[in-house]
């Protein structure tokens, strides 16, 4: 039997209808991973800071299979994303173009033959960075075949070895579907692997692509999470169901597919309310990972990457001392949770261009929060008033109103530092701002206080940095 390569493209999928995250993408794409497909598709570079740096941290989570990022015709664009992909352990570079006459002068404005020549001078471009490329033929089934077979055999002199044909219809039955495959593939004698990723419009998708492995295909593209497109859990379980049927299977793991799917559409299907800053809730598993003074240098960067921070050298050798510090005194292991509060109390630490003044909040058993903030910024005076669901969701979005900016809350936690009635409470309060993680704590008995102090002090270093450009 051939194994068949299982690409996952749930990223690539329509965001407005994900409304993911920065931190659930990456979380996502660990997930996934743990799975054991072949290929994790993400979607091309558009914000240049953003996606280049969910690239990088997608990249050191996933660890086993290969990351695909498509390129555009636009300048540069090759090279900004060869070098996002530049840490990845395996990666592929996408050429995505349009080969019905329809999305040719539509969507690309071209010409067949002007089409042609930027495709092949763009798979040029990628070929000088990676072998690593595949060339993605959209809307083929409404495409001249002589033109798509033009294509394939001027990308096959580039060097160019995987070619996916999407169908965007989704409206051949799997029949027609493996029979078009064939008719495309059968006088092609170049070693290529032939993909396929099939509109799921008349809900035939699983059926066409499982269909067309009869024909040659040897990657089938579907997402754990699908919208439009095959779904990774019904492919896999028919190839493992009727693999030496099909004379073929895959390496997807069969038996978590259920439990981890179910996370991923939890993950995928959670609405959330716009009013409130609590955009990601808390993180489940980082209390099972545990860090002690035996560790090498090396497992302490890798869990400050893990963690989703992007830290200077001298921050990172900071937070290492620090580490080694506490972990003597504390005589046992700590926690990422901990780990976080290292970062906190010693990355970045800057001089304060937002302080408060005061702040008053009102809540109770019958009435909802509202918070009153005052703070002052340079030489001005800020206030923000808002109502929110409790007494820390008001104060964040009190600050909100205060400073006119909002930022993604990547995570918000608190834990006791000490015991009594009069204990201290720590909170850590991460914020993303162009998708990079900025940290801040606050102590204090009041547990309100210290989520306030610890958004100023990360919204802080968001200014410091932002404004030092």
């Amino acid at each position: 039997m051939e194994k068949v390569i299982i690409a996952d493209k749930t990223l690539k999928q329509d965001q407005h209808q994900l409304n993911l995250s920065f931190r659930e993408k990456i979380e996502l794409c660990r997930l996934i991973d743990s799975l054991g497909v072949d290929v994790i598709e993400l979607p091309a570079i558009e914000n240049l800071k953003t996606d280049s740096l969910l690239i990088k941290s997608v990249s050191a989570v996933v660890r086993e299979a290969r990351i695909a990022v498509p390129v555009t015709f636009s300048p540069d664009s090759v090279k900004t994303t060869w070098f996002a992909l530049r840490e990845t352990r395996q990666s592929l570079l996408q050429v995505s173009v349009p080969v019905s006459s329809v999305q040719m002068e539509y969507l690309s404005h071209l010409k067949p033959s002007q089409l042609l020549d930027k495709t092949i001078q763009l798979i040029h471009e990628c070929l000088q960075y990676t072998p690593d490329v595949e060339l993605i033929l959209t809307d083929c089934s409404r495409g001249e075949q002589s033109f798509i077979q033009s294509l394939m055999d001027a990308a096959a002199r580039e060097g160019i070895r995987r070619i996916t044909f999407s169908e965007a219809t989704g409206e051949m039955l799997p029949e027609e579907m493996s029979g078009y495959i064939h008719s495309l593939i059968e006088n092609t004698d170049r070693q290529f692997i032939f993909g396929i990723d099939c509109s799921n419009s008349i809900s035939l998708a699983d059926a066409c692509v499982v269909e067309s492995l009869r024909s040659g295909i040897r990657e089938i593209k579907t997402a754990a999470y699908a919208l439009d497109c095959a779904s990774l859990e019904n492919v896999v379980r028919i190839i493992h169901s009727k693999g030496e049927h099909l004379g073929a299977r895959c390496d997807v793991r069969p038996e978590k597919l259920r439990r981890t799917i179910s996370q991923i559409e939890n993950l995928c299907k959670t609405t959330v309310n716009p009013l409130t800053p609590f955009e990601n809730g808390v993180r489940e598993q980082d209390n099972f990972i545990s860090l002690s003074i035996h560790d090498s240098r090396e497992s302490i960067d890798r869990a400050m990457d893990d963690l989703g921070y992007s830290l200077s050298q001298e921050d990172r050798d900071k937070i290492y001392r620090s580490f080694l510090s506490v972990a003597e005194k504390k005589k046992g292991s700590l926690s990422l949770r901990e780990m976080d509060a290292i970062i906190a109390s010693e990355a970045m630490q800057v001089p304060p261009a937002y302080q408060i003044i005061s702040y008053v909040i009102n809540t109770g058993n019958v009435i909802g929060a509202m918070a009153h903030m005052k703070i002052r910024y340079l030489d001005k005076t800020l206030e923000g008033i808002s109502a929110g669901d409790g007494a820390i969701d008001a104060a964040f979005l009190a600050i909100e109103q205060a400073v006119g900016k909002h930022f993604e809350l990547d995570d918000f936690q608190i834990q006791a530092v000490t015991e009594g009635k009069e204990a201290m409470g720590e909170t850590i309060v991460r914020l993303r701002s162009q998708g990079k993680l900025y940290s801040g704590r606050g102590l204090s008995t009041d547990i309100v206080g210290a989520g306030v102090m610890a958004y100023i002090n990360a919204l802080n270093k968001i200014v410091y940095e932002e404004e030092a450009k």
